[in-house]
């Protein structure tokens, strides 16, 4: 798999966007690295960048960024309302794929090492690239802010990491650090209260607040034996937050930062601190997102509040970003758009079409014509997926049917299952199409020399068998989902039945042309042993799916005669 890493650079300045278009210009000089995401903040005065790419080229795309930075903000006259200690303030480095912590703890030390000893700024390593537990915390590493960085600097217990310990008044200071895939997620309040937001955000952050004698406000703040603040822990887990008034949109917000969203994620974070404000006599108008999120966290969430309402979770992954952006308020402040949010979207290759984008007729007329893909296994692969959605269509009405409300949670499941059978077999629509077309390149590669002839064989080879590997997919998918057919043609909503007998007719179809391909496929292949294991599976599968359909539409039959 490619190694890739997410590096989220701050960057203090959120007002002069002539600024911050050179810092992510020189972002956008590295190749193997893409810009996915620039998200300004006026009140703030701090702008969050997102890139992925290749590590190394992340690496050169962030110095590059962090040399500019130090060159056009100036630190001694930045003011706003975050936190921040430098032009770069903080710079964490994020393992999205192909690529473990550890290696990105490497990586993140290498960056804060030729930006302490080429540009001469002081830099901490945190959270995971700490050489010290005290460092980890990243709120330890900028206490005191810039304005208290001259003096920090000249205690030896803050000596920096990398970097000379002598106060660099334009960049300030630096703090680069590894971390998990982290969530910025503001939520907004009906209120212009600054203490009522952070009162809010100290009842769901972890720290909590400080304990006190007497009256929870103004009472002494209690120490312990050693000297520190006793603290009252918040309800939520791996969460930082503080309340602040945004003047550009006239509220007050609660800003959290969620530094492990399989433990919070973000849909509890948003539901717990409706309840805390609730409490405090707040209403929560709505949220919004500062940089990007996964797909997954916001489908979570998308099924979370689907099933708060007792409604099946089995819908498309639209649908359940159109639910999960609704139920938090995504929207209220901004327009919320999925392609600018979610990173998965950001990463897709526009440049590169898809049969499955394409309209139906777009798609008919294109298999129609005189290009030899998509051909039958593109199609076997699109029937199998129209057969699985007839029968998730049937889940999901028998789940809401009058009078059955008390088996909603049965038919989601079912509907659930179907949804990534269609999913993962529209995948192989195109993976078919591409399949060929990789049997197509390996015939055009040079054949002059004996070492030339050899790879060219190799690739064939390993094209041909690829070939055979996608409708063979395609074969044992379309199967898999007969399952849920007979189950919605037996327990099902009973006027959907014939819906169910049409899902068993395409999936069998698509069964028995997918082998088709690995048939015709297989014959370009020398590996018998591999050949014959597939003829054998594939044999035993389209008999089993002829079996299956004959069931199901008995089932069928016998319902509507």
């Amino acid at each position: 798999m490619k190694q890739l890493i997410e590096c989220v650079p701050n960057f203090s300045e959120g007002r002069d966007m002539s600024i911050i278009k050179q810092i992510t210009n020189e972002i956008e000089t590295v190749d193997g690295v893409k810009l996915l995401d620039v998200d300004p903040g006026a009140a703030t005065n701090r702008t969050v960048v997102t890139f992925v790419g290749t590590p190394d080229e992340v690496i050169e795309a962030a110095f590059r960024a962090v040399k500019k930075a130090s060159e056009v903000i100036d630190m001694s006259k930045h003011k706003g309302e975050h936190p921040r200690m430098g032009a770069t303030d903080v710079c964490p480095l994020v393992p999205v794929a192909g690529i473990t912590m550890e290696e990105t703890v490497e990586y993140a030390r290498k960056l804060a090492k030729r930006i302490g000893e080429e540009l001469e700024i002081p830099v901490y390593c945190y959270e995971n690239a700490a050489f010290t537990e005290e460092r980890r915390n990243l709120a330890n590493c900028r206490s005191g802010e810039y304005e208290g960085m001259q003096e920090k600097l000249t205690d030896p217990h803050w000596k920096p990491d990398f970097g000379p310990a002598k106060f660099n008044a334009k960049a300030g200071v630096t703090a680069v650090g590894a971390r998990d895939f982290l969530v910025a997620f503001n939520v907004n309040l009906n209120t212009t209260s600054t203490r009522r937001a952070n009162s809010v955000a100290f009842d769901v952050r972890e720290r909590g607040r400080a304990k006190r004698e007497g009256d929870p406000v103004t009472g002494k703040i209690v120490k312990d034996k050693n000297g520190n603040t006793v603290m009252i822990p918040g309800s939520l887990k791996c969460v930082k937050g503080i309340g602040w008034f945004i003047e550009e949109y006239g509220i007050a917000q609660i800003s959290m930062n969620l530094t492990n969203i399989s433990i919070t994620p973000v849909h509890i974070a948003f539901d717990e601190t409706c309840r805390k404000a609730e409490e405090r006599g707040i209403r929560v108008t709505g949220s919004e997102l500062v940089g990007l999120i996964p797909l997954q966290a916001m489908l979570d969430a998308g099924k979370y509040f689907l099933g708060k309402q007792k409604r099946s979770v089995g819908v498309s992954e639209k649908e359940l970003l159109k639910i999960a952006a609704k139920s938090m308020g995504l929207d209220d402040l901004k327009p919320f758009n999925p392609k600018e949010k979610i990173i998965e979207y950001m990463l897709e290759d526009d440049d590169k079409k898809k049969l499955i984008d394409m309209s139906i007729t777009d798609f008919a007329d294109e298999t129609a014509s005189e290009s030899p893909a998509p051909g039958g296994g593109s199609i076997s692969a699109y029937v199998g997926s129209l057969g699985v959605s007839l029968a998730t269509m049937v889940a999901n009405l028998s789940s809401h049917k009058r009078g059955w409300d008390n088996r909603w949670e049965e038919f989601s499941n079912w509907a659930e299952k179907g949804q990534k059978i269609k999913d993962e077999l529209l995948h192989l629509v195109d993976e078919d199409t591409n399949a060929f077309n990789k049997i197509m390149e390996t015939f055009g590669l040079p054949k002059g020399s004996n070492e030339e002839k050899a790879a060219r064989q190799e690739a064939i080879q390993e094209a041909s068998k690829y070939a055979i590997e996608i409708p063979f997919k395609v074969m044992q998918k379309a199967y898999e989902s007969m399952e849920i057919i007979k189950a919605m043609a037996e327990i099902g909503n009973p006027n959907s039945v014939s819906d169910a007998g049409v899902g068993a007719l395409c999936a069998r179809t698509a069964v028995m042309g997918a082998f088709l391909n690995v048939k015709i496929n297989a014959s370009g292949v020398d590996d018998s042993d591999f050949v014959n294991e597939k003829l054998s599976k594939g044999l035993e599968i389209e008999e089993k799916a002829k079996e299956f359909e004959a069931e199901i539409l008995r089932i069928v039959n016998n319902k509507i005669t």
